[in-house]
């Protein structure tokens, strides 16, 4: 065990400054460069490219172990190791072994690698403009004048496509999002287009890293439902840092394929005028003793609690220890890798309380200052347990000023009561929220931010009971519906497997399909949603919500597999009325300033309370003076079981969103000072004078 004095000794004198970690390769030439100080000799082990990436190869596994060459590396100052090659040297394997004192020996993969073969076994040199697709050359980032511009919607890879309803080719797969012009036999918009159509602004992936729990060797025949073999994941098991995931490539065996074919998702996406989050996972990784950074870097790159155990705030059994010089400095160079290689959008950071905050405010220096000022950074300001970082984790209120944004869980709490359980919030039918719900609406700046643009609002993401769930949950309507329910050692109640309980589960039972919107669970989801699309601040959605995804009740499906997860497309059709509701509440915060204010200030003087009763909030936007087109806009929440009448400042009032319908173009008007609002929904009006 190394000391923590010790660990700062090697922070202080042996930290690289240099930014050519890993393989620089260039014409018939190959460097390789590894920090290691405690190695006392280093090798790199040099392997022939995989049977698949060879001419007329036949799909080698690409970890195939024939004997290596073996070249012993350079000791430089600052612990680096060097060494130089002259040749060609593109598509082959490698690894470094390390040699401590005492002759201790450890293989290991390249942390800094950007291409691996399957699973992760092994590195491979790569020339990265040989995996740009046709038109990357030309392909720009969306521009983002302000983060409250945004519209994110949080997907994973796999659910977006798998289901047999979505229509798409490339079912599971990066190249799902390339699929255009598809539609269902109503014509209704799938897949891309449906992400276009719908208005949104970026799309948030869930990780698409190289994770350890799924094998890619398998990938290629993981069709819908085939979760007997637990190959199902969310990706917060991170494997290799730098590398895409190999399961969502059309050939993991390819090193250079999973590359071109993410870049193939971000480029037909940007065509789209639409983003791309990248949600990533700095804080910790699915090995510990076994991982890269310990085999190279023994008790560096991991906290340890006072009797040298690993620590354990990220509740997986290891926390990154990310405010030593030289692991801040992996994460700052790998999140602009990203950026600059892959032209991400942004970056969402899981257990960002688990990043110190320097590590964080220099991060978001650096790339609004030298990438560009439209990526969108954004995490989840708490742990999963307590740390050794203590005072420097970044928790709400520590994103100040910093070009960072938050999880406002206060706002979800606000909205819908707990995560998991039956407790209900202001939409889910709760009295006594009504204050929480107005700190919300303001963009939190009363509470933890400097300005709006520093909180996320959002109600439900893929962690924990989703909207519909939720609600259903809520109403304690469960067990009428068929929902999953497990046992205390985790096995499902009276079904021999999910996909068993999924096909006698009936979400939508209640709802008459010719009255979709007079539905009390239907009208609670818009009305919790809509709140979140009409505050100040960054909303977020959660992919299909916009047509009542359903999960049966799984609360933390990370490995239920497609039955549970896959998104089902023909749900759009049964419940288009809900897709044209959030279609319209998004159109009316893209194209109306005053429901995207850029500062404390702004919001101070345009954002007034009207009314603040049981169940209900009603405010006034002042949209002329915000630069609005309309001249006075009035918001009302009402989310009790009977319609509520109040007074309004005098004038002819353009109703523009009630009872489920949404847009820009008037319903109705009101002209007598008063107005009816129906019950559990949304009321958006405006006047100009």
């Amino acid at each position: 065990m190394i000391e923590e004095h010790d660990k700062q000794d090697i922070a202080g004198n042996d930290t690289y400054e240099g930014k050519d970690l890993g393989v620089t390769i260039g014409a018939q030439f190959c460097q390789f460069k590894v920090w290691a100080p405690d190695a006392v000799q280093m090798h790199v082990l040099l392997y022939p490219a995989s049977t698949a990436e060879l001419p007329g190869g036949q799909g080698g596994t690409g970890e195939e172990r024939a004997e290596p060459k073996e070249f012993l590396m350079e000791r430089q100052q600052q612990g680096i190791w060097l060494l130089k090659l002259d040749g060609e040297w593109n598509g082959y394997r490698y690894m470094y072994r390390a040699t401590f004192k005492g002759g201790r020996q450890e293989t290991a993969v390249d942390p800094y690698a950007r291409a691996v073969t399957m699973n992760g076994e092994m590195g491979v040199i790569i020339r990265l403009e040989e995996t740009d697709p046709q038109g990357w050359s030309q392909d720009f980032r969306p521009e983002l004048k302000s983060p409250v511009d945004a519209v994110l919607y949080e997907l994973h890879v796999r659910d977006f496509s798998i289901h047999p309803s979505s229509g798409m080719l490339n079912k599971g797969k990066y190249l799902a999002f390339t699929e255009t012009g598809l539609r269902d036999c109503e014509g209704n918009t799938l897949g891309i287009d449906h992400l276009a159509e719908l208005g949104i602004t970026h799309v948030h992936l869930l990780p698409v890293f190289d994770f350890a729990t799924v094998d890619e060797s398998r990938a290629g025949d993981r069709a819908y439902g085939d979760s007997e073999d637990s190959s199902y994941n969310w990706g917060y098991d991170p494997l290799h840092y730098n590398v895409p995931e190999g399961s969502y490539a059309t050939r993991a065996d390819e090193p250079g394929t999973r590359i071109r074919e993410l870049k193939a998702l971000v480029l037909a996406l940007h065509q789209r005028g639409i983003g791309v989050i990248m949600d990533v996972v700095y804080n910790h990784t699915f090995n510990t003793a076994d991982s890269s950074f310990e085999k190279l870097v023994p008790g560096y790159y991991y906290r340890q609690n006072a009797d040298g155990t690993y620590s354990n705030g990220s509740g997986t059994g290891n926390e990154v220890a990310t405010e030593r010089p030289m692991v801040r400095k992996f994460i700052l160079e790998s999140v602009r890798y990203w950026a600059e290689e892959y032209h991400i959008d942004g970056f969402r950071f899981d257990l960002m309380g688990l990043i110190d905050t320097t590590t964080m405010r220099e991060l978001a220096a650096e790339l609004h200052e030298h990438v560009s000022p439209s990526i969108l950074l954004y995490g989840e300001p708490w742990a999963a347990s307590d740390s050794p970082l203590g005072e420097r984790m970044t928790l709400k209120g520590d994103q100040k000023r910093d070009g960072l944004a938050v999880f406002n869980d206060n706002y979800r709490g606000a909205i819908k009561g707990d995560s998991d359980g039956a407790e209900k919030g202001f939409a889910t039918g709760a009295e006594g929220k009504e204050e929480d719900i107005w700190t919300g609406v303001r963009g939190a700046i009363t509470d933890f931010t400097a300005s709006p643009s520093e909180t996320v609002n959002y109600v439900t993401v893929h962690d924990n009971l989703n909207l519909w769930d939720k609600v259903v949950h809520s109403q304690e309507l469960e067990e009428q519906l068929g929902f999953i329910s497990y046992d205390d050692e985790g096995h499902i109640r009276g079904y021999d497997s999910v996909e068993q309980a999924v096909q006698h589960a009936n979400p939508y039972m209640q709802i008459d399909p010719n009255h979709v919107l007079e539905n009390e669970t239907v009208r609670r989801c818009l009305l919790a949603n809509g709140i979140v699309l009409t505050s100040q601040g960054i909303p977020l959605l959660a992919a299909g919500d916009e047509f009542l995804r359903s999960k049966y009740g799984d609360a933390n499906s990370h490995e239920s597999g497609d039955a549970v997860n896959a998104i089902r497309w023909e749900q759009k059709q049964r419940f288009k009325p809900v897709f044209d509701y959030y279609r319209g509440l998004i159109r009316l915060r893209r194209e109306h300033a005053a429901f995207r204010l850029r500062t404390r200030e702004d919001i101070n003087q345009h954002v007034s309370l009207l009314k603040k009763d049981k169940s209900l909030l009603a405010y006034e936007l002042s949209g002329t003076a915000a630069g609005d087109s309309w001249d006075r806009i009035i918001v009302i929440y009402n989310a009790a079981k009977e319609s509520r009448t109040l007074s309004i400042p005098r004038g002819m009032w353009n109703i523009v969103v009630e009872q489920g319908q949404a847009g820009l173009e008037p319903l109705r008007t009101v002209n007598d000072g008063q107005v009816s609002v129906p019950a559990i929904s949304l009321m958006v009006m405006y006047v100009n004078n």
